[in-house]
Parts: structure tokens; sequence; C-alpha cells
């Protein structure tokens, strides 16, 4: 037997009984329709935390800032040492950071000072977080300019009266005036403001949100170059923390083991600075989730996979039935040359045919509501071609187990008690 001749035959068959098949294939349709779905879910979360994460720059993220910690090794050390070590040797300062900035491989860096200030909105005298930093700190929290630019090069290094005003302290302080070429006066210090930032992109959606606090705290601060605050914030060129980011997970731990070796080589070997190992945290977060994602995935898979089984069982006994129903054509079909192993795949062809068709009809309304629901909801998922493939593939093999039984039986029929099966 031909395949095209049997693939042609199988679809005659089913096209020729449509109540029968689009019974046959509700099932299949069910379970394709929650694997696909189910999948859809469990993907649409695992990619909204790592977005947020990226986002907010956490990941394969260290934190260094000054101190040391006096209880390491206290019964070995002379603490009178120590504190001359601490009065000897600078802390983490500016050119600290412009030396890790030179020499190291990363994918993010930057440095921050931060000061508090009082400014006047109207008859009342308010604080403002005042922190000096450089232009990677926006891109990499993802806080896009909403109006105005961001610091240029020569602002950064000429130590520029510029700044860059939070969103929401602009609503406060502006309202709807463009702030925009403005004078900020902030206590002693005034700049020429040059750029709004946009409201929280990340928090601004629905969805799984983190850390809304600490976000809403930046955007109410105001910013102005590293420079500046190195020279005018009176820290002796302290800054109070160096951000990095690796370019990798095989990075991480390179990068920070060349980070405490540069701070050490340039501290006099004492090691008056401390690391927050946010990478660390975060990729052992990273790794429970998606553990726990596979699992649960499994476990719905399970569940939507019933669907599956009891249309399979409905296919069979569609199958069954129809035996004795095509008994005539199958003794025909014999009797003019068809083997048994012609009859065997005739319906073979017809079960896979079953599946297919329900599958693809599953896939196709799983696409459907996953797409209003995105759009109602307004989270984003989206059709995962790993749920398409077990989708098709679980349902093509049940069909394909559904179809051995009836296809064996069919097969060994006698062409003559075919012909005859009705009288």
């Amino acid at each position: 037997m031909h395949f095209r001749d049997g693939i042609k035959s199988a679809f005659q068959s089913i096209f020729s009984h449509k109540l029968r098949s689009l019974l046959t294939l509700t099932g299949i349709v069910i379970g394709v329709l929650a694997v696909v779905t189910m999948f859809s879910s469990v993907y649409a979360l695992k990619d909204l935390i790592n977005k947020n994460m990226k986002g907010m720059g956490w990941n394969l993220s260290l934190i260094i800032f000054p101190g040391t910690d006096d209880t390491k090794d206290a019964t070995t050390r002379n603490r009178d040492g120590i504190r001359r070590a601490k009065q000897s040797v600078p802390s983490l300062n500016y050119d600290d950071y412009l030396a890790i900035k030179s020499s190291l491989k990363y994918k993010s860096i930057y440095a921050q000072i931060e000061t508090s200030s009082l400014f006047r909105l109207g008859n009342k005298t308010s604080s403002v977080r005042l922190r000096s930093t450089d232009a990677e700190f926006f891109r990499n929290k993802s806080y896009p300019i909403g109006q105005g630019r961001m610091f240029n090069s020569y602002e950064d290094e000429s130590a520029a009266s510029v700044a860059i005003l939070g969103y929401h302290f602009a609503q406060e302080r502006f309202k709807q005036k463009n702030p925009i070429g403005q004078t900020l006066t902030l206590g002693q210090h005034r700049f020429k403001i040059i750029g709004v930032l946009a409201n929280d992109v990340l928090s601004s959606g629905n969805g799984m949100n983190f850390n809304n606090w600490e976000r809403k705290e930046d955007l109410k601060a105001v910013y102005v170059p590293l420079k500046y605050g190195v020279t005018y914030f009176g820290t002796g060129g302290m800054v109070h923390q160096i951000y990095l980011q690796a370019a990798s997970e095989a990075d991480y731990g390179t990068l920070k083991k060349e980070v405490r070796q540069l701070l050490l080589a340039r501290h006099n070997m004492f090691p008056n600075f401390q690391f927050m190992d946010i990478g660390d945290l975060l990729l052992t977060i990273t790794n429970e989730i998606n553990s726990f994602m596979k699992k649960w995935n499994i476990t719905l898979i399970a569940i939507a996979s019933i669907s599956l089984i009891v249309g399979g069982i409905g296919l069979f006994s569609t199958l069954l039935i129809s035996i004795q129903e095509r008994m005539s054509e199958i003794g025909i079909r014999k009797s003019i040359g068809a083997s048994e192993h012609d009859i065997f795949f005739y319906f073979i062809f017809e079960a896979l045919a079953l599946a297919f068709i329900g599958a693809s009809f599953g896939v196709l309304l799983a696409w459907l509501i996953i797409t209003a629901i995105a759009k109602g909801i307004n989270f984003p998922l989206y059709l995962p071609i790993q749920g398409v493939a077990v989708g098709l593939g679980f349902s093509m093999l049940i069909g394909f187990l559904s179809g051995l039984y009836p296809a064996w039986k069919a097969a060994g029929i006698d062409p003559i008690q075919a012909i005859y099966y009705r009288e």
C-alpha cells in the first residue's frame, strides 16, 4: 500500500463520518489544549521572573561597599593593629572604581554616592535623596528617560552641576510644568535640570513586580554626575558602593576573585571592603525556581494527559465499531489484492490522521484562548514550542497505540466472511 493512498483513504473515511469523527476528536482536542495552555502559563511565569530580575539588574550582580568584619579571626588578630590599619588605608574610593572599570571584564559597572538635602515646596521644607552616579545606573536598573537626556561624557568628567530628576520627584515638584532647563536648588547645591526619568516600566503593567518600594524610592531621588558627588559631597573621594554585573554565570566567580585581588593590592592587603553576593543568592533562587517549574510542568502534563488518554479510549472504541460497519469494504479490498499489511496500515493511518487533526485543532484553540487571555489581563502569555511539541507528539502516540488492536483485528478478517458479513 502506498503511503499517499493510505493517507487519502484515511481522510476520506474521516470526512465521510463527520459527526462520529468530531465526537472522537473531542477528547484529543481538550487534551492538547490543556497541555499547551499549561506549558504557556508555566513558561510565562518563568520568563516574567527572569525578565524582572534582569530588568532590576539583580542577576549575576555583586555590590562592593566600605567596611570590614572585625570579628573574623578575632583570637589571632591584634585589634590595635586593625584600628591603625583602618586609619592608614584609604576606604573604597573613586580611584578604586576607575581601576576596576578599566582593568576587569564585566557586563555592567557603576558607582554611587548618596546623601540627603533639603528643598522647599511652597511653604514646606522636605528632604530629598541626592545621589551621584553615572548613566550606567539607569540602563542597568531599566529606568528610561522620559524627558530630556542622560549625562554626557563631558558632564561626567568635569563634575558639571546638572541633574536628572526621578519621576515621582518631578511630579511632586513641578506638577504639569516642564522642568527641563530650569534650576533646582538643594541646600547649598544648584543644578541645571537636563532630564526626568520615566515612570517605572517594570511595575507599570500587570504581573509579578519585584521590590516596588525600593524602585519607588529611586524615582523620588535626584541624580547628579558621579564626579560631582566625589568633588562636592565631602566624602574625601570615597564612594558608598560599586556595583558590578558579570557577563555570564561562568564569569561571575572569576570576576569576584579578580575584584578582591585588585582591591587588596590597592589597599595594602587590608580588606576594608565588603561584598554583597546578590548574584550567588539569585543563582540559588533561580535554580530553585527552575527545579520547581520542571516538577510543576510534569504534574500539569500528567493531569492534562488524562484528557488525551480518554480521547485515545474514544478513538479505540470508534475504530473497533467502524470495523463492523466496514466489513464489506475490507472484504472487497482484500479480494482485489490488498494484503493484511495494507489493511493494517490503512487503519493505523486513519488513527494517526484523527490524532493529528485533533491535535491541530487543540493547538489552534489554545492559541486563540492564550491570545485572548493575554490581551484581557495584560499579561505576557505566548504559545510555547515545547508545549506544542509535547501535545502533538503525545496525541500521535495515543493515536498510534489506540489504532494498533483495531488495525490488527481488521487485518486478520477473512475476506470471504467480510464480503458476506451483512448476509
